[in-house]
Order: structure tokens, then sequence, then C-alpha cells
């Protein structure tokens, strides 16, 4: 992988070269030398790469290499830092003349190019005697592998193919791979179902790679244990570094309804758990704890989970350790390897039709069977490895050689495997794989912040005239069909919406990402007092506090990302920086607010900065300093941004959710800059912030934000509406957008005295007519009044799958209108869309949707679907309506009908599907759940 590091900085040397020639000077041809030498250098390595692991030697050779590439890094981050860090001195030391342009004195530039020209002789030096070593003590060539070679097409999409199509998920990769575990899904159902009164605890145990969690999964999704567990089901993922805080706070989220987030974090841990036990006493609950390393976890937990003796409640347990399951007193259900015959039908499966019909598969079924013994992980790696070759006997046998070499790695061990997959990468997958283990263990890692991690670390190489997140997530899906990593969630039109690794593949990653110096996770370091200098990326995702401030300050840190709470004064992470970082990632849980230091504003080389967890967020005026910031994320907290912010021309997405532009310029400052705003970001691509001043006076450029595709606007003016509406119709590019008004204004204007009719008109869009231009518009949230629906299809956006309405106020029915949306897939009518009293879906309208959710409509009454309507309906939740009675029968024929949610309906409702008799009842009430639906960002 160290040709990725070295290409990476030949690319950023090539453009500082060119961007800023004239500071360079007279060390432009040192500079110009050391490029040359390591675009050579990184070519070789591109083909040598995997010969480090036969070769101590040329191991040794390869890092000496990478270690003076990032010797060149530092040199130049540090002279562009020294240099910007003078300009800005001699700004503030000439502020009474800060309507002139700032230059920087003639002998600071000459100084500094003095000591750059050293430094940069220095690095060539040490270059020149590394190759000279090369030869001196016999180290030849290494052959050049044809690995990967293959696969470097799929990688390369083209750039003429629509962009969404590229992009979505084959059903094949979503689905969860059961093969050959039809007899152990029944099996261990049956120890859940059947069995004592009592509460009991069932088992997985087997070795990692076996598929526990798959099977856990698919018992917790079944239709029978859902039904009999209708008091409450739970899932959390425990892990070796887990937190009896967090578990319980994992398990409240699911079962606690009585209580906000915000209330069950500030409860201590017995008071949280006794929460927990009063939510579960008197029904019958299934928990699962999957993943658990330590006999203490069920120690802890078994007293906040009612033990009763007459419910029948119960808890399964995934585990690799045979130990843990004993000491839980368990029903326990080892999982075995899979056999031959269930080994090749996996294999098969994974491999692809192509492969599987082809002649000369059958010459490779005996060494595949036998090598991969049987575990389920192994096979599927293999498998989608192979499933990338060409399908002849050299390329598949050059696969299968170089696995015996691999797999002397342990008699047991399927690392060997995992590695003989990592190495078949291409060389822009491999930093990008090894990255995701920097996330903690069994965590979900959202899509979006993990290709805005990868672009803002410079892993993603430019393609044509494609953007870097485009590029980037074709990454993502080269990575999931290769079985690098899993996708955990998609996202309505198909594309990834989280992913996860495999604790086996992170383990790889951590060890690789060690081993090539990419970062260190904290739960690998022995010594947190003694920090290695030679760390640029840290990790901690432990609630040790393993570094100082002063580490961070005196180190050459590139990115420091926080995953878990630190003790005690975690902010003093924040108030001294490393003077290079590239990247800042805080997702922590405290609930306190956050006044970041002004020092933040001298990190001229941070591209990604997120900070969420904490109760408040205040941002510096001197944040303007972050020169090169793509990524701001705070998440869903309440972040205070100055006006400053607009200066940043290099950003990208601009997600705060709440926040809100705190700071308006002043007379001085539009004398020296103009009209600071946020069209000045042309590269903007995501903007999510509270609506405000700065939108009022800069609405009419708003149009101009043509690389705009995400737009999410909240907290807005009722006044500002009809201005703001007419900018979003030029913005054709959007993908997603979400208006929301303030409400609270809202409702100020209709309470008025003076309301009437002019208060109605200043608080509607004029129509919806022009979102009909906007064809890559798939994603729509409208939380502002409007006229009226419009009834004519081509006023839509041709391409809408989820639709969301709320505080809309409409009047007429919306189902017969939107039921002839051609693509709608999900529609979701919140408080105060609907204002009348009845609804009825017509027939052979809403036939692609599977989504349908109606929230606190409290005037509805009546709700009809008639027959041929929805055919594809899986969801149907209906919550908070109390006013009607009668269950729509036309949902008796809906065969895709998978799961239905009454969640605080009135009791006429229940007793219908309780207590209505006939077959399609009783399949009704299978899948209907009273329980609360998981917390979701409605917005």
């Amino acid at each position: 992988m160290s040709e990725s590091s070295i290409s990476f900085f030949v690319e950023k040397l090539g453009a500082l070269v060119s961007q800023q020639a004239s500071l360079f000077g007279v060390v432009e041809g040192q500079v110009r030398q050391l490029r040359n030498e390591l675009e050579w250098i990184g070519q070789f390595l591109e083909y040598a790469d995997a010969e480090r692991r036969y070769d101590k030697m040329f191991k040794l050779w390869v890092n000496q290499i990478r270690d003076a590439a990032f010797d060149a890094e530092d040199v130049i981050d540090e002279f562009v830092f020294k240099l910007e860090r003078k300009r800005q001195q001699r700004f503030n030391n000439l502020k009474f003349l800060n309507f002139l342009p700032v230059c920087m004195g003639l002998p600071d530039k000459l100084r500094l190019v003095n000591e750059l020209n050293d430094r940069i002789s220095a690095v060539n030096i040490t270059l020149e005697k590394i190759l000279i070593n090369k030869g001196r003590y016999g180290m030849e060539n290494p052959r050049a592998y044809e690995a990967g070679s293959s696969s470097s097409s799929a990688s390369t999409a083209s750039s003429s193919e629509p962009w969404k199509e590229k992009r979505v998920i084959p059903s094949s990769v979503e689905e969860s791979n059961i093969v050959g575990m039809k007899n152990d899904v029944e099996a261990v159902k049956q120890k859940l179902l059947e069995g004592g009164m009592e509460r009991g605890v069932v088992a997985i145990m087997g070795m990692g790679g076996l598929g526990k969690t798959t099977l856990a999964k698919k018992i917790y999704d079944d239709r029978d244990v859902q039904h009999r567990f209708d008091g409450g089901r739970a899932w959390v993922s425990v892990s070796q570094e887990f937190s009896i805080r967090e578990l319980l706070l994992g398990i409240a989220h699911c079962v606690v309804t009585t209580l906000t987030d915000k209330q069950k974090h500030e409860l201590g841990n017995p008071e949280l758990g006794q929460e927990v036990y009063k939510s579960l006493e008197g029904k019958r609950y299934l928990v699962v704890l999957d993943d658990v390393w330590n006999t203490d976890v069920w120690r802890w937990l078994s007293s906040y989970l009612p033990a009763e003796s007459n419910k029948r409640s119960r808890v399964l347990i995934t585990t690799r350790n045979e130990h843990i399951a004993v000491d839980a007193r368990s029903d326990c259900y080892k999982l075995q390897l899979l056999d031959e015959d269930k080994s090749w039908e996996l294999f098969l499966n994974k491999v692809g039709s192509a492969a599987a019909t082809w002649a000369g598969l059958e010459e490779f079924r005996e060494g595949i069977v036998a090598k991969c013994k049987g575990l389920p992980l192994a096979i599927v790696v293999l498998g989608g490895l192979l499933s990338l070759k060409d399908l002849t006997l050299d390329s598949w046998r050059k696969v299968l050689k170089s696995m015996d070499w691999h797999l002397s790695q342990g008699p047991h061990s399927c690392l060997g495997i995992l590695a003989l997959s990592y190495n078949n990468l291409p060389s822009h997958l491999k930093p990008c794989f090894l990255y995701c283990g920097v996330f903690p263990e069994d965590s979900k890692i959202k899509a979006s912040k993990l290709i805005r991690l990868w672009i803002a670390e410079g892993f993603v190489q430019k393609r044509g005239k494609e953007t870097v997140e485009e590029i980037a997530e074709d990454y993502l899906l080269e990575l999931i069909q290769r079985s690098m990593i899993q996708v955990a969630d998609t996202r309505v039109d198909g594309r990834v919406k989280s992913c996860r690794i495999h604790d086996l593949l992170r383990d790889l990653a951590i060890s690789e990402g060690k081993e090539e110096k990419l970062f260190e996770v904290d739960e690998n370091i022995d010594d947190g007092n003694m920090l290695p200098t030679s760390v640029r990326r840290l990790i901690s995702n432990i609630h040790h506090q393993i570094i100082s401030p002063s580490h961070l300050q005196n180190s050459n840190l590139r990115s420091l990302i926080l995953n878990r709470p630190p003790i005690d004064e975690s902010s003093a992470f924040l108030q001294k920086y490393p003077k290079l970082l590239r990247v800042l990632h805080v997702d922590v849980m405290q609930n306190r607010g956050l006044k970041l230091s002004r020092k933040i504003g001298e990190l001229i080389h941070l591209k990604y900065l997120c900070l969420s967890g904490f109760y408040w967020i205040r941002l510096p005026p001197s944040i303007e300093g972050l020169v090169n910031l793509q990524t701001l994320d705070s998440g869903d907290r309440y972040i205070s941004i100055p006006h400053t912010i607009w200066k940043l021309r290099q950003m990208r997405h601009l997600t705060c959710r709440n926040g809100w532009i705190s700071s308006r310029q002043s007379m001085r400052e539009r004398w020296v800059y103009g009209h600071l705003g946020f069209h000045k970001m042309t590269n903007l691509q995501t903007l999510s912030l509270w609506s405000g001043d700065w939108l009022k006076y800069d609405n009419f450029n708003l149009g101009k934000m043509t690389s705009l595709k995400q737009l999410k606007l909240r907290k807005i003016h009722p006044r500002s509406l009809k201005g703001l509406f007419l900018s979003v119709s030029q913005l054709t590019g959007l993908q997603n957008l979400v208006l929301v008004i303030d409400n609270v204004k809202l409702l100020n204007g209709l309470s008025a005295s003076n309301g009437g009719a002019e208060c109605g008109t200043m608080l509607q869009f004029p129509c919806l007519e022009s979102f009909s231009r906007h064809k890559c518009l798939y994603k729509l949230f409208l939380g502002v009044p409007i006229r009226g629906l419009p009834t004519e299809t081509t006023h839509y956006p041709p391409n809408l799958i989820q639709l969301k309405l709320c505080y809309t106020r409409l009047k007429e029915d919306p189902m017969p209108i939107l039921g002839r949306l051609p693509n709608l897939r999900s529609l979701t009518l919140l408080s105060y869309s609907y204002l009348g009293e009845k609804m009825n879906c017509p027939q052979g309208r809403f036939l692609l949707l599977e989504f349908l959710q109606m929230q606190r409509l409290h005037e509805l009454e009546d709700f009809s679907i008639e027959e041929t309507t929805m055919p594809n309906l899986k969801t149907l939740e209906i919550e908070s309506c109390y006013r009607i009675t009668r269950f729509p029968h036309g949902i008796l024929g809906l065969e895709k009908l998978q799961r239905i949610l009454l969640y605080e309906v009135s009791r006429e409702l229940k007793n219908v599907v309780s207590n209505t008799p006939g077959e399609d009842w009783n399949r009704i009430r299978l899948i209907t759940s009273y329980a609360p639906p998981p917390p979701k960002n409605q917005w």
C-alpha cells in the first residue's frame, strides 16, 4: 500500500509547485527532482507491494522509501504552514492598514525558502542512498504481479453512464447469506419459542467468521419470533471494549418509551437500569447480546432484565467463548463449520452465475473446499475475489497457488485468505479498506461520512469529469462487491446508506494499518504515555485517555479521530492542535457545551471537521483561517457559526442540521472583503442550516449555486418562502431537498388577530409546478404551507422516489393525486400535512409504493384502501391518529405486506385487528406491532 501514500504526495507536490511557483523560487529544481524520483518509485511499488511479505530485506527497503516520502510531506506542509502564519501575523500587525493587500516580507520569504531548500536537499540525498542500498545488498527486482489487473477495469466506471445507475447495489449484495443455515435457524428458534416458562438464556457459540451474528439477525427478524416476543425486542452489539452504560442505553432506546433520549442520557446507570426493568416487567421480551467477550456483561445486565417465572422471556447471546455461555447458564447451540456440499453451495452462490456454470470450475472444487475448511467468512471472501477474475485456468490457479503461503499462518485461521483478498485490491482501494478499521467494532459506518473522510485523507484519485464524491462512491461499491465490507442499510434509491466491516476483517485492517504506518488505534498502543512521533493518524475508540494535549501540540499528526467519550476534560483535546492536522473527527457523548479555541483557525491544512455529541458548540471567528476545509459536520447538535464561514471557498459539505449563522458582516469588513455570503462557496454540494438573515440578504444568489445536490433549510421565516421557492426552482441538479418552516412563527401568524386571508396568502408557496425540471430530485421533504397539490403528474419531479409532507395544511385528500406518481416508493404524511377527515387510496394507484407512514393526522377519521392499490407495499405505519377506528380492508389482500405498526391509535382500531376472525386476519395479526417505533430523524 506504500505506493498509494507516495502517489497522493506526488499529486499534491505537483499541484503545489504549479500553484505556488513564485514562492518556491530557487528550490523549484530540488522539488521537481523529488517529485520525479517519487513518481518512478510509486510505479515500481505498485507492482512490487505484495513481494515485501516474502522478503524481509525488500520490506525494509519499502519502509525506508515510505518514511522518506513522509519526511518530504512534512517539509512541504510545514513550509506552507509557516508561510501562511507569517502572512497572518503581518496582517494582524497592520490592522490599521487592513484595506491594503497583505504580502509577505522579502526577508521572511528568503529565510523560509532557504530552509525549505536545505530540507528538500536532505530528503533527496536520503532517497538516493536508499536506492543505492537496493543494488549494494543484492536485492533483485521483484516479479511484477498481475494481481488486481482484471479488476482494474471494474473500478473504472464510464463517465457516460447515468450516475444513479452506476451506484445501485445489486440485490445479491443486500441479502444476508444464510446458505447452509436453514437447520441452524430452526434449531435456535425452537430453543427460543419452546422451553420453560421462566426467563431463559440461549447462546450461539462458535469461532469468528462462522456467521453467528448473521444467524442471530435472521432469527431476530423472523415473523414467528416477532409475534411471540410482542412485549419488546432489543438488539445490542457488545464487542470487546464494552461499556455497561452503552449497553443499557442501547436496550433503553428499544424498549423505554416514557423518557426522551435526553432524559435517558441524564440518568445514572442504576436509574437507567430500573427504567429498563420497569419497561419489560410483566411482558414477554427478547434481548439479543451480540458478540459477548466477557462474563461480566451478563452478570451486570441480568439484574435489569425481569426474570418472571410465567412469561417465557428470552435472552440470546452470541459469543466465541464457551465459558461465557456456561457462565450465563444458557442453552448453548454450537455453530459448526459447513460440510463440503454446503461449502460448495455457498461458494457457488457467491462466485456468480457465470463462474458457477464455467466448464473449468470442477477442477478447483476440491482445493477450494479443502483450504477454506468450511469457514463461511473465508468462503465468501474467496468467492468474492475469484468472481472478479477472468474465467481462465491460469488466472484461478495463480490465486489458489498463492493461498498455500497465506494459509500457513495457522491451521484454524482464515486471516491468510483475508490478507490474500486485501493484497489483490487495486492500489487505490487499499488505503480505503484499511481506513474502515478506524471505526469502533460492530459499528455502522455512515457511507457519506466514510466517503468524505477518504476524500479529506487524499485517498480518492481524480478521474475525468466526475466529482471526487462520485469516484469515492464507486470505491465503496467495489469494496462491497469484493466482500471486504458489508452493506448495513440502503437508501430509498438503492444506494448504500451505511456499511459495516466484519470483526476479522477489521483486525486485518488495524494490523495492516499499523504495519503501513497509516494509523494507530489506541487499543493497540501499549504505553499511552509514550505516543510515537511517527504516528500520522491516531484513533481513540476506548474510554481511556492515552494522549495529553502536549503530545498533540508537538506531534506531526495528520488525523485525530475520537469515536468514544474521553474521560473528564475531553475538551482539552480541542484547545491545542497539531499544526499539520488534516482531519479532526470528534464523536463523543457529552451533555455539555463546547467552545472551540481561536487557535483552530491556525489549522490551514484542515479539510474535515466533525464535532458531534456535545450539547452545543460555538465556533470562533478565526475559522476563516481554515482555507482548505471541505466538510463541517455537527450532526444534529446545536452549533453557533460565525459569518466568516462564508470565506471558505473549498467548502463542499456544510452539514449542520441545527446550526445558525450567529453574526453579521460589519461595514469595515464589507469595505475590505466586499459582500460575504454563501455564494462564495462555489464548490458547495451540501448545505444544511437554519434559515436566517444570511439567507434573507442573499436569497437571490441561492439559485446560482448549481453545484448543490443536497439543500436542507429549517426554521424558514414565512415571509421568505416566496423568494426562497423561486431560487430553489433554478437548482435543477438537486437530489435531496428539505424545506421546513419556523413552526413558532407559523402558528403565531395563523393565530394573529389580523391573520385571515392575508396571513394565509403570505404563508403559502406559489405552486409546485417548477419541480418538473428537477430530474435528479429523488427525495423531497416539504414542511411548509402550500396552496394545493398539482393535479398533473408532469408538474412533479419525474424521478421522485421519497416524499414527506409536514405543515402543508392540505384541505383536499392528497392520495388520488400522489397515487399517480410513477416512481414513488416511500410516502410519509406528518403533523398538519392533511387537515381532512377522510382519506381514500383509489384503485390502481401507488403501484411501486413500499412504505407508507401516517403520523399525527389528528382530524383523520376514515382511511380506506381500494383493491389493486399498493400491490408492493411492505410497511404500513399509523402513529398517533386517534380518530381512526376502522381498519382499511384493502390491506387484507396485500401479499407483500411484511410489517404493520399501530402506535398510539384508538382502542377500537386495535380491537378490530385483534378480534376479527379469519385466515387473512390471522396473517395481519402476525405482522402487526403496537410497540413504539425506533427513533427516526424525520427532518
